[in-house]
């Protein structure tokens, strides 16, 4: 079962993703088949999600994908993160409280773009991105 925290703290259980989304669609019902909307989804979990929001809505369904910065040595934790189109986030206060160098964060932000590039050529197979604005 997924849970969405609300701001009241009370938990809303959704059944499963295809659920997550029906739900979204009755909160996001004015973007129906506008023509200057595009749903997203962040591969992998996000896409039932987005399907069926985008179904519902008729708009078209794109996938942006991310990749998390792992701190070296402590990859689990974030530094950043990079995402598709150029995007990105550096935690300044993680890297200088944990002394990450320059280099470091170079080595790390390479290697992630080469995966964030090999699984969007997976997704997008050579697709043009949409025009985010």
């Amino acid at each position: 079962m997924l849970r969405q925290t609300t701001r009241g703290d009370n938990d809303i259980v959704f059944r499963d993703r295809y659920d997550a989304g029906d739900r979204l669609v009755e909160r996001l019902g004015h973007y129906a088949k506008r023509g200057d909307a595009v749903v997203l989804a962040l591969p992998r979990g996000g896409v039932p999600v987005a399907y069926e929001i985008a179904k519902k809505l008729e708009l078209p369904l794109d996938v942006f994908s991310v990749r998390k910065l792992g701190v070296p040595g402590h990859e689990e934790l974030a530094m950043g993160a990079i995402g598709s189109g150029g995007a990105y986030f550096l935690n300044v206060p993680v890297l200088r409280a944990l002394h990450v160098s320059p280099d470091e964060v170079r080595d790390v932000v390479v290697r992630e773009q080469r995966e964030l590039e090999r699984r969007d050529h997976l997704y997008r197979d050579s697709r043009p991105r949409p025009e985010i604005r």
